[in-house]
């Protein structure tokens, strides 16, 4: 009679202890993904906190990576760490890195200097931060398929991926309200829940899947991570002017740094196929729910961040400025304005996490990449200057089709993989995911960017010298690269008090001018043209990124059923079955 009560006392705390897992890791993911975005909209205030111009020549890189290198780091640590995962414990390596967010946070907002050293105490800190996000985000899927039975796991991790994606977009909002009050409060916010969060991890988590003890891949680790550091960063730098051009695709280094990272990541993908313990699991890609999968990921990541930025362009530079908003105004309500994306999000993940359970991901992932090119044809057809109805409407319908994808999605490759695999499998499926934004954010600013420098320049010159600025002036204002307004209206500057600044005209002009040039109607007007070609083309992109990632999520197999797993004998049942499916 007490084995029957110690059976179902066991059981009723593995009945518990998945919801434990679940509300600890979507906390982890939530505060991770937040703060990946967090800084964009909070720019401004904290480059005045620290006293630093952003835009003066020699600048940008601190802008840059500011925006970039939590991203950067998050893409090309995620496979080692969920590899260490496998091996150590993912439980282990997922409260380790709530403890390291935390400090990094704390140390965030101390930062002590300021100017450029200010800037990069704040970037170093970013760096470690990532980090330990990146090793919440490489293990938490790889937690949450360890602890719920086949039956709940799309549920689960629809809830979690669902939370992380929409961390993205509410770190926007959040990132605006914050700088508000100070800007030392976009770090405040991560400190309580850091410490929170690493007490209750390391109280509550504990190891059940099974590890998989083995050699750290060096050569595997150097190269990788070399090869998609160089990778991204050639791609950072080459959104920035050089020797004329409004970009830097000619720059020797450059072209070197992209060069030298592709040589690395072949030599990777060889050495890979030799090593007994490799970090990167190349073998994962013969099953194919799992290649489909993580292509299609990669697919939607890329359109996804492209849309992202497009869309704080087009509110902050264009949009908001014409509805009469201060440009110093425009990020907070820029946030607010694509409030839409998330509630979709919220709306499609859980939902579809939980059918797919019944019927399979194929379908729901499938119709949801469907349904985010519609919402891309959409946008494309709106005004530049469009009713914000149909604007919102589009927004939430492109966050409807991206849940819908991304739960039955995750679900999908973490159930297809054998279980002494699913941390490397999740830090795989996490690099796929965060290498797709990085590589967005320079796919678009570049179309962008492209865009404006073939008009821009002309339509500029004419349109200052009509409001008496003196030619010289105005030709020297013209040809400034285009990255430099398209960053000052990012960063909620006046694009046009930014380009006349430095030469002092403004003060010599008739206030009548002055009003004109610096209002909220010039700089919109002068680039609607410009602007509206650069979006025909960011969109026509993602749409067919859509489109070639929902037939890659359509060749991804048909939906096995897998019988409730109800305790021990249930779960090693499940991974025998999931350990035949790899072979």
């Amino acid at each position: 009679m007490g084995s029957v009560d110690d059976r179902e006392r066991a059981h009723e705390e593995n009945g518990r202890y998945k919801w434990v897992a679940l509300s600890n890791t979507t906390m982890g993911v939530l505060i991770a993904t937040i703060d990946s975005s967090i800084v964009i909209i909070s720019l401004p205030a904290i480059f005045r906190g620290i006293g630093l111009d952003p835009l003066a020549p020699g600048n940008i890189g601190y802008l840059l990576w500011m925006i970039l290198g939590y991203l950067l780091v998050s893409a090309v640590l995620v496979v080692a760490l969920g590899r260490l995962g496998d091996m150590f414990g993912r439980v282990r390596m997922y409260n380790a890195g709530f403890a390291i967010f935390a400090a990094a946070s704390i140390a965030l907002s101390l930062d002590p200097f300021r100017g450029g050293g200010g800037a990069l105490w704040l970037i170093g800190f970013r760096i470690v931060q990532a980090v330990g996000g990146s090793m919440l985000t490489a293990n938490s899927a790889a937690i949450l398929t360890d602890a719920f039975p086949a039956r709940q796991r799309g549920m689960a991790l629809g809830i979690n991926q669902i939370t992380a994606l929409a961390g993205q977009f509410i770190g926007l909002l959040a990132g605006g309200l914050l700088a508000a009050i100070d800007w030392r409060a976009v770090f405040w916010v991560s400190v309580p829940i850091g410490v929170a969060g690493t007490a209750w991890s390391y109280r509550s988590l504990r190891e059940i899947g099974s590890r998989r003890p083995g050699r750290i891949d060096w050569v595997g680790n150097l190269t990788f991570t070399s090869g998609a550091g160089a990778l991204l960063v050639g791609i950072t730098y080459g959104i920035q002017p050089y020797g004329g051009h409004s970009t830097g695709w000619t720059n020797p280094y450059v072209l070197g740094a992209l060069g030298g990272g592709l040589a690395l990541l072949v030599i990777f993908c060889v050495t890979e196929t030799r090593i007994r313990e490799p970090m990167f699991e190349l073998g994962l890609f013969r099953i194919r729910a799992f290649a489909a999968g993580n292509l299609a990921a990669l697919l939607i990541a890329i359109a996804r961040g492209g849309l992202q930025f497009t869309l704080i362009m087009w509110l902050q530079g264009m949009w908001l400025p014409l509805r009469g908003y201060d440009f110093e105004r425009t990020p907070l309500w820029a946030g607010i304005f694509m409030l839409p994306l998330t509630i979709g999000f919220l709306l499609g993940g859980p939902i579809s996490g939980w059918l797919s359970d019944r019927f399979g991901a194929r379908l729901f992932a499938t119709t949801g990449l469907l349904v985010v090119a519609a919402a891309f044809v959409g946008l494309l057809l709106l005004p530049v200057d469009f009713p914000y109805p149909a604007f919102a409407a589009m927004l939430l319908l492109s966050g409807l089709g991206q849940g819908m994808f991304a739960a039955p999605n995750t679900s999908a490759i973490m159930g297809s993989v054998p279980p002494d695999q699913r941390g490397v499998a999740s830090g795989m499926r996490s690099t796929f995911q965060n290498s797709g934004t990085a590589l967005s954010i320079g796919l678009s600013f570049s179309l962008m960017i492209t865009g404006l420098a073939g008009s821009l320049p002309g339509a500029l010159d004419s349109g200052l010298r009509a409001h008496g600025v003196p030619a010289g002036t105005a030709a020297q204002a013209a040809n400034l690269p285009p990255v430099s307004s398209l960053f000052a209206t990012f960063l909620g500057n006046n694009p046009i008090g930014h380009l006349l600044a430095p030469s002092g005209v403004l003060r010599t002009l008739p206030a009548g001018d002055v009003h004109t040039l610096t209002g909220t109607r010039f700089f919109p007007t002068l680039v609607t043209g410009p602007f509206h070609h650069g979006l025909v083309t960011v969109f026509t992109v993602a749409t067919a990124l859509a489109l070639v990632g929902a037939l890659a999520s359509a060749l991804r197999g048909r939906h096995r059923r897998t019988a409730p797993s109800a305790g021990p004998d249930a779960r090693k049942g499940e991974q025998t079955r999931s350990g035949a499916r790899s072979s």
